[in-house]
Parts: structure tokens; C-alpha cells; sequence
């Protein structure tokens, strides 16, 4: 009886021994499997999704063979490690070992989009429901219902996202996008106002942010953003119209065709500084950190107008006399190429092709001349 014990014990140990190696012979052959993939494709890993169900998924689609033994190293071997949502690249010649350890590194797929200085967010909105990558959450949704998914209720939108190039990956909503730019530019702006001079015109950083927003309209040079700036402080600190053209532009809305008559700068839109006092109520477009800057450290001097060259930049006067010379000599013998502002950068693929329309001439002139005559003559 105990011979028999002994024989059906080193027996079990035997067919143990065989069925571990056997186990292990399975795991080791479906971890070096080749994928079948015969050129480049992404794997969409879904929100929510754990590892087994991503096994089976990709056996169903004829990716890999035994998934049950996948399965089963991960859950003794990997247990810990998360999946991350996203794409993954696979690769013809790549095997179940080094996906796995794409999976282990998060090594997911990211996409950019870029938002882009002077842009107003209805043209953000644009870029985002183009971008087919993003989760398309806010379409119909209007621009106040938008800022109430952010968690910013009764904030007005434009002017509050940061220009800049974003990376993410597939699942992204555009809610998390938002958010993502809204953040950043609370951030730049309040580390501008706190390391800002004294006797600003601001009450507030908003108010620095509505003025930076005047100041990229205005001009895309960089090493004109604080002249400009300063233009403009000099005549709010002294009770002058701001007078410029992009907020009356603004205030039209999608009225604008590319064209201002003496109408226009006489209607008494919210925003248009030939008929208000001092700033208009909000930004008209997103700003970079570079026309905070100079919102924030305006160039000292005594200009108080600047009218357009014809190549993007400007001169600056300070009086009457000299900027009525220089509206004769730049705008009453425009070049044929003229330009009151920098030719736009073309957009992102993943942007809409959309960009202010250059400054045109206007039908008549304004009744007093403004700091830029690029549109009034």
C-alpha cells in the first residue's frame, strides 16, 4: 500500500512537472509570437479597458494567438502595472514581449494641436471639432453652456485659453483640452502681474489681459508689442480714445468684411474705442505671454499715434503733426503688397485654415485721428 503511495506521488510530481513546463513552454511561445501585422497600425486601447479584455479582443481580431496564456503571465508577472489609455504603434516583426513593454513604458501615441496667438474662440472652437482624435463633447453646445462644463461658470471665454502647442493623446474630450489652456493662462498671467511695475492703468490682471489682447491685434513684431503698449497707456492716463481698429472689428462680429466705414466707427458697440472710454469690457482674442509682457511693461516715451509701413511694422509720432506726415507718406501711397500687420502663419493641419482678415481702407475717415491710420485715412 505504501509502494503504491510512493508510485502515484512521483507520478502526480511527474505530470505536475510536465504540466508546469508544458505552461511554461505555452507562456514563453505566446510572449515571443510575432504580431500579425504585415505594415504599421495603431492599437486603441479605450478608456476603462483592463488587459484581459484587450487579450481577447486582439485574438478575435487576429493580432495574437492564446490569449489564455497572455493572460495568465500578466496576472502573475504584471499585475500591477497599468494600462494606459491611448494608441499604441505596432510594428511588423514586433512580438507580444515588447508590446507588452510599450504597455509597461505608457509608451502611447500623442498628437498636437495648436492654438495660436490672435486666434478668437470661436476659431478655437473650430480647430477642436476638427481635430478627429479629440472626444467631441462641447458641439452644440453654446459658448456660456462651454465655460459651465470647465467649472467656470459666468466667465466670458474669449481671450482665456494660452496660445501655444498642446500634446495629447486619443480620448482626450475637449473639455480636458480646455481646461489644460485655460489653466496655463492663469498661470503666465499671474506670474506677469506679479513681478509687474507700479502705476499701471489696470485694476486687475484681466484688465492687463484685455489690454494684451489690443496689443496682439495690433501688431505681430515682436520688438513692437511694448511701443504699442505704451501708445496705447499713455492715452488712457491721460483721457484719449484708445481708437483702435481691431476692437471695432471686434464689436461687428461676423458682420465684419473685411472693410470699415465711418458708420462702423461710429456705432456704439461695447467694444468699439473710438466711442468708449478706455478698455472694452473683455479680451478679443487669445494672447501670448509675450503681449502680456508688454502689456504689463509698456515702452516709455511720448507717442501717441502709430500708423502702418505697408510691411508689418510701424511708425510711431508724438503729435498730430508728425503721425498726419506719416499717414501721407505710408497710407495715402500704399505699395501694392501693403500689409498693416505680418502675413499670419498658415494653421495646423489640425486647425482651421481662419485668421483676421488683413486691415483694409476704410470708406471715409474717422472725425479724429486714431493711433493707427492703417484703416482710416
Amino acid at each position: 500500500m505504501r509502494r503504491k503511495l510512493l508510485l502515484l506521488l512521483e507520478a502526480g510530481l511527474i505530470l505536475a512537472g510536465l504540466a508546469l513546463g508544458f505552461s511554461a513552454w505555452k507562456v514563453y511561445s505566446a510572449l515571443e509570437q510575432p504580431l500579425k501585422v504585415s505594415q504599421e497600425q495603431l492599437l486603441d486601447v479605450p478608456t476603462g479597458t483592463n488587459p484581459n479584455r484587450m487579450f481577447y479582443s486582439m485574438q478575435a481580431q487576429g493580432l495574437v494567438d492564446d490569449a489564455f496564456w497572455l493572460r495568465l503571465y500578466w496576472r502573475f508577472n504584471m499585475a500591477g502595472v497599468p494600462l494606459h489609455t491611448g494608441e499604441y504603434r505596432l510594428q511588423p516583426g514586433m512580438n507580444v514581449r515588447e508590446l507588452f513593454e510599450t504597455w509597461r513604458r505608457g509608451d502611447v501615441v500623442q498628437y498636437n494641436l495648436t492654438l495660436v496667438e490672435g486666434w478668437n474662440f470661436r476659431q478655437v472652437r473650430a480647430a477642436l471639432a476638427k481635430h478627429e482624435k479629440i472626444e467631441h463633447t462641447i458641439d452644440g453646445l453654446s459658448d456660456s453652456e462651454v465655460m459651465d462644463k470647465l467649472g467656470h461658470r459666468g466667465v466670458f471665454p474669449e481671450g482665456r485659453f494660452f496660445p501655444d502647442t498642446y500634446r495629447f493623446v486619443r480620448g482626450m474630450s475637449d473639455v480636458e483640452f480646455l481646461q489644460q489652456a485655460y489653466t496655463r493662462l492663469e498661470d503666465v498671467l499671474a506670474k506677469e502681474w506679479s513681478a509687474r511695475p507700479a502705476e499701471l492703468p489696470y485694476r486687475d490682471p484681466y484688465q492687463a489681459l484685455i489690454m494684451a489682447s489690443l496689443v496682439e491685434k495690433e501688431t505681430g513684431v515682436p520688438q513692437e508689442r511694448a511701443q504699442i503698449a505704451g501708445v496705447f497707456v499713455r492715452r488712457m492716463q491721460i483721457g484719449m480714445l484708445l481708437q483702435t481698429d481691431p476692437t471695432v472689428i471686434y464689436g461687428m462680429g461676423e458682420r465684419y468684411n473685411g472693410k470699415i466705414t465711418r458708420a462702423d466707427l461710429r456705432e456704439a458697440t461695447p467694444y468699439n474705442t473710438y466711442v468708449i472710454s478706455g478698455l472694452p469690457p473683455t479680451p478679443i482674442a487669445m494672447v501670448g505671454r509675450e503681449a502680456i509682457h508688454a502689456a504689463l511693461n509698456p515702452q516709455p516715451g511720448s507717442s501717441l499715434y502709430f500708423v502702418a509701413r505697408g510691411d508689418g511694422s510701424h511708425v510711431f509720432s508724438d503729435d498730430l503733426d508728425g503721425h498726419n506726415s506719416a499717414v501721407r507718406e505710408y497710407q495715402l501711397k500704399r505699395r501694392t503688397d501693403y500689409r498693416s500687420s505680418p502675413a499670419p502663419a498658415p494653421a495646423p493641419d489640425a486647425a482651421p485654415v481662419e485668421s483676421a482678415a488683413p486691415e483694409q481702407p476704410t470708406e471715409a475717415a474717422p472725425a479724429e485721428p486714431t493711433p493707427d491710420d492703417s484703416t482710416a485715412q
